[in-house]
């Protein structure tokens, strides 16, 4: 396939770019910095100025924008480019869609899991959309690019969870008070930590991008249920340090703001459609997962 990743140089996008290259996929990438590779295409993230046409040749497109939350602290100025980098892109990804006489026949939606909210029952695709502020986020950022549907494009959108890399998102700041000697449970550490592996990431988005069946929501998280204490306990393991007592919420509250929710809050999630899609997840455990990172 010819694909088209807006979004190609991030934390996800350059490391999946990288595996559909190595898959026999033509991949071309959507850039706001200046050209300086083949197969890069200059972008604004806002319009179809310069680019737009160039969707007509693509067989896939693929949108995994997004400023990550990793980034501190939550200011209102920060929200904004939370909401911008999100939603404009999907935004001018469907105009472009829309205009084009050739369309793709596939369109690849990132998004979050916490779409859920963060307390309550153990949630799967068909869990409705919380209130807060996180899952209108993700609202507003699957919404932007709804309309590729009714243009006839199959549009998968994968929910996805905290991935697990030792290089980039929000894994290494979560370490990091291990790597420290500091680590053990935040707040009472009995809030869920929704989690997957990068490798898994990347071959659940291959995965869902060429199965022909696959479309709507998928929750891109492991089976297994971690509480942050037993996430936490893991990480301690796998780095061989120790494991102390808790790090009390308010004192996360206090330095942390309002993202402190990414640390003290979290509900359970099912991967129930990618299962069910025939999906075989190479770390489902997350001891396993921890000491493929820090071996």
């Amino acid at each position: 396939m010819k694909v088209l990743v807006a979004g190609g140089s991030g934390f996800i996008g350059s490391a999946l770019a990288k595996s559909l290259r190595a898959g026999g996929h033509e991949v071309w990438i959507l850039t706001r910095h200046a050209v300086t590779r083949p197969n890069e295409i200059q972008w604004d993230g806002r319009t179809t100025n310069g680019w737009g046409t160039r969707v007509g040749e693509m067989d896939a497109v693929i949108n995994v924008t997004g400023y990550g939350l990793e980034h501190w602290p939550w200011t209102q100025k920060q929200k904004q480019r939370f909401h911008d980098s999100r939603v404009l892109p999907g935004l001018a990804l469907a105009s472009a869609i829309k205009e084009s006489a050739r369309r793709p026949d596939v369109f690849l939606q990132i998004s979050g899991i916490n779409r859920y909210g963060l307390r309550g029952d153990s949630a799967d695709e068909s869990t409705p959309p919380a209130d807060d502020y996180l899952a209108q986020l993700t609202v507003q950022w699957e919404a932007a690019t709804q309309p590729v549907e009714e243009l006839g494009v199959r549009r998968v959108v994968a929910r996805t969870a905290v991935v697990l890399d030792a290089r980039g998102g929000l894994f290494p700041l979560m370490a990091l008070p291990v790597r420290l000697f500091a680590g053990g449970p935040l707040g009472d550490g009995k809030q869920a930590v929704p989690w997957i592996h990068i490798a898994d990431q990347i071959s659940a988005l291959r995965f869902l991008l060429e199965n022909r069946n696959a479309s709507g929501a998928y929750n891109l998280i492991a089976p297994e249920a971690t509480s942050n204490a037993d996430f936490m306990r893991g990480i301690a393991k796998a780095l061989h340090r120790p494991y102390w007592f808790p790090t009390p919420a308010f004192l996360m509250r206090a330095v942390l703001g309002e993202m402190s929710v990414l640390i003290l809050d979290g509900r359970h999630a099912r991967p129930k459609r990618l299962l069910e899609a025939g999906y075989q997840f190479q770390y489902p455990a997350l001891e396993k997962a921890l000491e493929s990172l820090f071996c």
